[in-house]
C-alpha cells in the first residue's frame, strides 16, 4: 500500500511560492555531513494541484454543488498535504528516517564567521554540521501536481553546477544545468577571462535556485576568485558544496549515455572531450538525484551542449538598465520589452521568450526565418487565429515531461496522485496534436512546414492508442479541484481491475451518503445547507442566509468549525468528518490500485515518449512567433533587415509607446563602419538617455526575430550589448556614483569586441569636470581604435571636438526651442525632443534650468559671470587643418563606396545615380578643404 501522507490544514502556497522565496532570501546557508549513501533519503516533493501552467486559484477557491447526490456523486475529499511536505510538517515520517540514517555534527566556527558566506552543504559534502540547522529549499517538480497553488512560471527553478579547471586550466569554466521544470540538461565550457564575465552573465540568465560547487572552491580564507565572485553576484541564492570526487568527468559521460534521448545522442560527440562540463553535470544528477529522492527513467533527458558564441551576450547590468524583465520604477508593473512582446498563451511560450529576450539570437539565417513566420502570420489571418485557438488549450509541456520521466524511489499518495493527474494532462495534449496538424498543413515558410512535419511523428499516434485501451475517453483536464478530483478517480476504464470497481462503488456510496446527510440537516433545521468541497477541508455545509433567520441568531449546536464571511457561513459536523475520513481511505485504495495501473502503462510508452520534446519545442516556439505578430498587429512595426550598417527611419521607443497615450517622438539613426562613434549632446530632459536605450531594444527585438518599430530598420549583428546608464550609489558594494562609473566602463574596456553595440550615458559625472573630460576622451579613443558601434551621450562639449581628431566620429544633438513665457515673462525651453546632426548650439543650459527654478536670480547671475570668465581661460578654439578636411573627404568616399558595394540592391540606372551624386559630394568637401587652405594662408 502507499504510505499516507501526513495532512495539513495549512492553506499556504507550496515550496516554491513567493512566500518561501521571502524565507529563503532571509534563510543562512547551512552544512550537512554525509555518512552513507543516500538511497532512502525522502521526497522533498512541494505538492502543486494545478496542471502545468495553469492557474491554482481553482485550487484554493472551494467548489460549491447542489446537496443533491447527483452533482457531487464520485468527488473524493483530500486533506492538502503540508507546505513542502517532507521538509515541512512531515517529521514522523520522513525527518526520522532521515535521521536514523546520516549523522549530523556542529560546523566548524570559521564557516559562521560574518565575512564568509555560510554554504548549504549536502550528505555528499566532507562535515557534519548541526542537525537543527538544515533547510533545504529546492522546490520538487517531480511528483506532484495536486496542490492548491501554482507556481510562478519564472520562479526560480535552475540547479547549476559549476567547475573550474586548476593550474594552467584555470579560467576554464565547465557548467551544466537542469530546471526542475522542464527535463533539460544544458551543458556549457568555455574559456574565460579573470573578470568571470561570461560565468556571471550565464548565471544571471539561468537565475538558479541554487549553485553547486566543488569543496575545494570554498576553502575558508583560500576561496577561488570564481567562487567569491559567484556569493557576491548572488546573495539570495543558496550554495552547495559537493565532494571534488563527484566532479568525475568519466561517470558524468556514463551518465550523458545512459539518460540522453536517442535524438539527441550526438550531444555525445560534442562533449567527450570536455572535461570541465562532464564532471560538472556528474555532480549535477548526482545531486539532482538525491533531493528528489527520484532516478529519471533511461533514455529520458533531453541533453545539449551551448557554448558560448551561439548567442549576443546581454551583461545583467545592462538588462536592467534597459528594462528588458523588470520596470526599474516598479518592479510589478510591465512595462518592459518583456511586457511589450508578451503575448503568449502557454508557460513554455512565455519561458521561451524570456531567455531569447537575454540571449538573442546571432545567426542570421535564424534570424530570418523567424521573421519569414512572423511575415506570414501577419499575412494569414486565418492561420494566425487558428494557431492561437489550439496552442492556447496546451498546458506546460516541459514540465509535464519532467514529472512522466521521473521515477519516485517511495510511493506515496502524493507520487500515485501526481502521476494519474499527469497521464491525463499527457493524453489532453496528445489530443491537440491533430488539431495543431491541421492548423498548419496550408503554411508556407520554410520553419513552419519544418515544425508541421514534426508532428507527422507516428509515436504521437501510438502512445495515445495505448493510453485509451486503459484511460477513458471522456478523462480529460478540468479546472477546480473537485472536477480534476474526479476526473482522476474514474480515469481508468471499468472491467480492467475488479477490485478498483468494487472500490469505486464504495468511494460513491460514501459520497452518496455525504450529499443525503446534508439534505436532510437541511430539511430538519429548515436551512439553505449545499454541499462544497475544498482540497484543504474536504466536503463541509455552506451556507447563505441572514443571521437574523436564525433561530436565536446562531446555528444549531450540532455544527462546528464555523466562520463566517458576511452572509456566507461554512461550516461541519461530527458525522461529516467522520465521513470524509471513510471517504479518503477509500480514495487512497483507489489511488493505489490506478497507480499500479497507470505504473504499468508509463512503462510501455516510456520508449515512445521522446516525441514529446519535439512537441514541446514546437509549441514554444509557436507560442513566442504568435506572441510577435499579435505585438505586431497593435502598432506599425516593420521587418528588418541584416546588413553591416545600423540604419533606422523614424524609429520610436517600443516601452515608451506603451505607456505614452500619444505615439513617441520618431527619430533617425545611422551607424556604419565607417562612421561608427556618434557623441550625442543636448540640455538635460532633451531625450538622450531615451534614445540610447530606443536603439538597444529595437537591436534586441530584431536580433529575436521580432519586428521591430520603425518605418525601415536596418541592423549589423551585435555579438554583445553593453550599456552605462545608471548613476546610483551601491550601497552593498561601498561604491561612490563614481566608483560604481568606473567600474562599469572597465567591464565594457575589457569585453568589447568589434561587433559590440556599446551605449554610454553621462560617463565622468562623478568627479571633478577636468578629471570627467579627461576619462571620457581617453575612453573615447581606445573605444575608437574598435569597430564596435558606440553611442556616448555626453554634457561635456569639450569632447565634440574629438570630431576633428577622428574621421568616423559623428557629432548629433537633441534641438530644444525657446518660447516666450508672457505670464512670467521669462524665456521657456521647449523640448522637441529631435535628434540632429551637429553639435548642441545651446550653451549653458544648466544655467538656464537653474534660472527656470526657484534660484534666487543673484545666484543665477554671479553664476553666469564665473562661467564665462572659466569658459575663456580653459577652453582652447581646436580647428581643423586643410590637410584633415581632405583626408575626411577621401575617408568617407571611401566608407561610402565600399558601403554600397557590400549592401546595395539598387538597380544599374539608380546606382549609377547615386554614384554621380557621391562624386558630386567628394569634389564640393574637397573643394572645401582646398578654399580653406587658401585662407589660412591670408
Amino acid at each position: 500500500m502507499l504510505r499516507p501522507e501526513v495532512s495539513s490544514t495549512s492553506s499556504s502556497a507550496p515550496a516554491a511560492s513567493p512566500a518561501l522565496g521571502k524565507a529563503r532570501i532571509q534563510s543562512r546557508r547551512y552544512n550537512i555531513g554525509l555518512q552513507e549513501t543516500p538511497q532512502s533519503r525522502p521526497s522533498a516533493q512541494a505538492s502543486m494541484s494545478t496542471p502545468p501552467g495553469t492557474s491554482g486559484a481553482a485550487g484554493d477557491q472551494s467548489s460549491s454543488s447542489s446537496s443533491s447526490s447527483s452533482s457531487v456523486h464520485g468527488h473524493p475529499p483530500r486533506t492538502r498535504p503540508a507546505q513542502g511536505s517532507y521538509f515541512g510538517n512531515k517529521r514522523s515520517n520522513a525527518e526520522n528516517i532521515f535521521a536514523s540514517n546520516f549523522t549530523f555534527g556542529t560546523s566548524s566556527s570559521s564557516a559562521r564567521d560574518s565575512n564568509y558566506p555560510q554554504i548549504l552543504k549536502t550528505p555528499l559534502s566532507a562535515g557534519n554540521p548541526q542537525r537543527s540547522g538544515y533547510k533545504s529549499w529546492t522546490p520538487q517538480m517531480g511528483y506532484s501536481a495536486t496542490s492548491s497553488s501554482a507556481v510562478s512560471i519564472h520562479s526560480p527553478s535552475v540547479i547549476v553546477a559549476v567547475v573550474e579547471g586548476r593550474g594552467l586550466a584555470r579560467g576554464e569554466i565547465g557548467m551544466a544545468s537542469i530546471d526542475l521544470k522542464s527535463p533539460q540538461i544544458i551543458l556549457s565550457q568555455f574559456a574565460d577571462n579573470t573578470t568571470y564575465a561570461k560565468v556571471i552573465t550565464k548565471l544571471k540568465i539561468l537565475s538558479p535556485l541554487e549553485i553547486i560547487m566543488s569543496n575545494t572552491a570554498c576553502v575558508v580564507g583560500n576561496s577561488t576568485k570564481l567562487f567569491t565572485l559567484i556569493t557576491e553576484n548572488f546573495k539570495n541564492v543558496n550554495f552547495t558544496t559537493i565532494q571534488r570526487k563527484y566532479f568525475n568527468e568519466t561517470k558524468g559521460l556514463e551518465y550523458i549515455e545512459q539518460l540522453c534521448i536517442a535524438e539527441f545522442s550526438t550531444v555525445l560527440m560534442e562533449v567527450q572531450s570536455k572535461y570541465y562540463c562532464l564532471a560538472a553535470v556528474a555532480a549535477l544528477l548526482k545531486y539532482v538525484e538525491f533531493i528528489q529522492n527520484s532516478v529519471y527513467a533511461p533514455k529520458s533527458l533531453k541533453i545539449c551542449f551551448q557554448g558560448s558564441e551561439q548567442t549576443a551576450m546581454i551583461d545583467s547590468s545592462s538588462a536592467q538598465n534597459l528594462e528588458l524583465l523588470i520596470n526599474n520604477q516598479d518592479c510589478r508593473n510591465n512595462h518592459t520589452l518583456f511586457g511589450v512582446l508578451n503575448y503568449t498563451k502557454t508557460p513554455g511560450g512565455s519561458r521561451r521568450l524570456r531567455s531569447n529576450i537575454l540571449e538573442p539570437l546571432v545567426d542570421i539565417e535564424t534570424i530570418n526565418m523567424r521573421l519569414d513566420c512572423v511575415q506570414e502570420l501577419l499575412q494569414d489571418e486565418e492561420l494566425f487565429f487558428g494557431l492561437q485557438s489550439v496552442i492556447s488549450r496546451f498546458l506546460d509541456t516541459e514540465q509535464l515531461l519532467s514529472v512522466l520521466v521521473q521515477i519516485p524511489k517511495q510511493d506515496t499518495v502524493n507520487a500515485a496522485e501526481s502521476k494519474i493527474t499527469n497521464l491525463i494532462y499527457l493524453k489532453h495534449t496528445l489530443e491537440l496534436v491533430d488539431p495543431l496538424k491541421i492548423a498548419l498543413k496550408n503554411c508556407n515558410t520554410t520553419l513552419l512546414r519544418a515544425y508541421c512535419g514534426s508532428l507527422e511523428d507516428k509515436r504521437f499516434g501510438i502512445i495515445l492508442e495505448k493510453i485509451k485501451t486503459i484511460i477513458n475517453d471522456d478523462a480529460r483536464y478540468m479546472k477546480g479541484c473537485l472536477n480534476m478530483r474526479t476526473q482522476k478517480c474514474y480515469a481508468v476504464r471499468s472491467n480492467i481491475n475488479e477490485f478498483l470497481d468494487i472500490a469505486r462503488r464504495t468511494y460513491t456510496e460514501i459520497v452518496d451518503d455525504i450529499a443525503g446527510m446534508i439534505s436532510q440537516l437541511a430539511e430538519k433545521y429548515s436551512l439553505p445547507l449545499r454541499t462544497s468541497f475544498s482540497s484543504a477541508r474536504g466536503f463541509f455545509i455552506q451556507m447563505t442566509t441572514d443571521c437574523t433567520a436564525l433561530p436565536n441568531n446562531q446555528l444549531p449546536s450540532e455544527f462546528i468549525k464555523i466562520s463566517k464571511v458576511k452572509n456566507s457561513y461554512t461550516f461541519t459536523s461530527t458525522d461529516l468528518i467522520k465521513m470524509n475520513e471513510r471517504c479518503q481511505e477509500s480514495l487512497r485504495e483507489i489511488y493505489h490500485m490506478t497507480y499500479m495501473i497507470v505504473c504499468k502503462l508509463l512503462s510501455e510508452i516510456y520508449e515512445h515518449i521522446h516525441c514529446l520534446y519535439k512537441l514541446s519545442d514546437t509549441v514554444s516556439m509557436l507560442d513566442m512567433l504568435l506572441s510577435f505578430a499579435h505585438a505586431c498587429t497593435l502598432s506599425d512595426y516593420v521587418r528588418p533587415e541584416f546588413t553591416d550598417t545600423l540604419a533606422i527611419k523614424q524609429g520610436w521607443h517600443p516601452i515608451l509607446e506603451k505607456i505614452s497615450v500619444e505615439k513617441p517622438i520618431a527619430n533617425n539613426t545611422f551607424i556604419t563602419e565607417g562612421s561608427n562613434f556618434l557623441i550625442i549632446t543636448g540640455p538635460n530632459m532633451s531625450g538622450k538617455s531615451t534614445y540610447l536605450k530606443q536603439i538597444a531594444l529595437c537591436q534586441i527585438m530584431a536580433q529575436i526575430g521580432s519586428y521591430v518599430p520603425a518605418e525601415y530598420s536596418s541592423f549589423r549583428i551585435a555579438e554583445q550589448i553593453f550599456t552605462r546608464i545608471s548613476t546610483d550609489d551601491d550601497i552593498e558594494t561601498n561604491s561612490s556614483t563614481f566608483m560604481k562609473e568606473m567600474k562599469e566602463i572597465a567591464y565594457i574596456l575589457h569585453n568589447a569586441n568589434n561587433k559590440s553595440l556599446i551605449l554610454i550615458d553621462e560617463l565622468g559625472r562623478g568627479t571633478n569636470t577636468e578629471e570627467g573630460i579627461g576619462i571620457c576622451y581617453a575612453v573615447c579613443e581606445y573605444l575608437l581604435s574598435l569597430k564596435a558601434f558606440t553611442l556616448f551621450a555626453t554634457h561635456f562639449l569639450e569632447l565634440c571636438h574629438i570630431e576633428v581628431l577622428y574621421p568616423n566620429v559623428e557629432n548629433m544633438h537633441f534641438e530644444v526651442q525657446h518660447v516666450k513665457n508672457t505670464s512670467r515673462n521669462k524665456e521657456a525651453i521647449l523640448y522637441t525632443y529631435k535628434l540632429s546632426r551637429g553639435l548642441t548650439e545651446e550653451k549653458n543650459y544648466g544655467l538656464k534650468a537653474a534660472e527656470v527654478s526657484s534660484l534666487p536670480p543673484s545666484i543665477v547671475l554671479d553664476a553666469k559671470e564665473i562661467t564665462t570668465q572659466i569658459t575663456g581661460q580653459i577652453l582652447q578654439n581646436q580647428r581643423s587643418t586643410p590637410e584633415m578636411e581632405r583626408q575626411r573627404a577621401v575617408y568617407h568616399l571611401a566608407t561610402r563606396l565600399v558601403q554600397t558595394a557590400r549592401n546595395s540592391q539598387l538597380d544599374p540606372d539608380s546606382l549609377r545615380t547615386y554614384l554621380s551624386n557621391l562624386k558630386k559630394k567628394y569634389e564640393t568637401d574637397f573643394l572645401r578643404a582646398e578654399q580653406f587652405s587658401g585662407k589660412t594662408e591670408e
